[in-house]
């Protein structure tokens, strides 16, 4: 009886704290790989377990509600409610979030952290006046990008209308292997970060032309990486098609993407390849240019 009793008060005491979720986090990939650094960082004295955990509660908010609870965040990410309550309170008090019925949301001072990043990137900046004359010339909207973790990353961009129901702006990500910009980027991976993106990443079908299959996307990869060029057709999104083409180094190393998106109604597959791709590739040079 004693030994029941003892039992009882462990498990009551384990859900006053709060249980540790044992499901695998289901958030978007920068955010697992964030609760992975931090399993593998375990011991390390200089390594902030506390600031990690916070920077993962922040990434949550990616591409969720504007309102996200604590058990939400919680079982998205896999931190114990604690740890994420306290999270959110911290920056509650700096201004980061604010809290609502439902749960908290995210306050305009969190643009302050990625326009750090965007002030000082000198490639944003100088990509820039490069999209705008392409936009310009060629009236779609442009973009330049990078791979970030299993993302393409856009970190400049210059728009006509919107054609995507998802308004794309710096600081946007979208999947790798659906998109232009990701799967040129991809094409350009070292053998074996590639091999460990395909066995990582659930590619999940987005329209009923996206490529899902790795095989298949392994084939596409290696046309993209020999032809200089990526065409992608209403994989992303229905109604929307994009070419791409890389962005060198001075030592030759591909450290961006740039892209033109449009249509399917405005522009045909022929269009991309004979009008809009020599514009792009023009582009791409102009700014290779500024790198050197």
């Amino acid at each position: 009886m004693q030994k029941e009793r003892r039992k009882s008060a462990s498990s009551a005491g384990a859900t006053a704290r709060g249980p540790k979720p044992s499901a695998p986090p289901m958030g978007s990939s920068a955010v697992r790989r964030i609760i992975e650094t931090i399993e593998q960082c375990e011991g390390d004295p200089d390594f902030m377990t506390s600031f990690a955990r916070g920077l993962a509660v922040l990434r949550a908010f990616t591409g969720h509600t504007r309102v996200l609870s604590v058990s939400q965040i919680s079982l998205q990410i896999g931190i114990p409610r604690a740890a994420v309550r306290r999270a959110l309170y911290t920056m509650l008090r700096l201004g980061y979030v604010s809290e609502t019925d439902g749960g908290y949301c995210l306050q305009p001072r969190v643009l302050g952290i990625g326009n750090a990043y965007l002030s000082s990137a000198t490639l944003a900046q100088m990509a820039q006046p490069v999209l705008d004359a392409l936009r310009d010339r060629v009236q779609e909207s442009c973009s330049l990008g990078v791979l970030d973790e299993d993302e393409a990353l856009y970190v400049a961009r210059a728009q006509t209308v919107r054609i995507i129901s998802v308004g794309l702006h710096p600081g946007s990500r979208i999947p790798a292997y659906c998109s232009s910009l990701g799967r040129m980027l991809l094409a350009h991976l070292p053998e074996a970060e590639l091999e460990t993106y395909l066995a990582r990443v659930a590619m999940r079908p987005r329209t009923d032309r996206t490529v899902v299959e790795r095989a298949r996307l392994r084939t596409l990869l290696e046309k993209a990486r020999r032809s200089g060029y990526c065409i992608v057709d209403q994989e992303l999104e229905l109604g929307l098609r994009s070419v791409a083409v890389p962005v060198r180094s001075a030592k030759g190393e591909v450290v961006a993407a740039i892209n033109i998106g449009t249509s399917s109604a405005q522009a045909t597959l022929r269009k991309l390849e004979t009008e809009l791709l020599p514009q792009l590739r023009v582009a791409a040079m102009q700014l290779e240019s500024l790198l050197q």
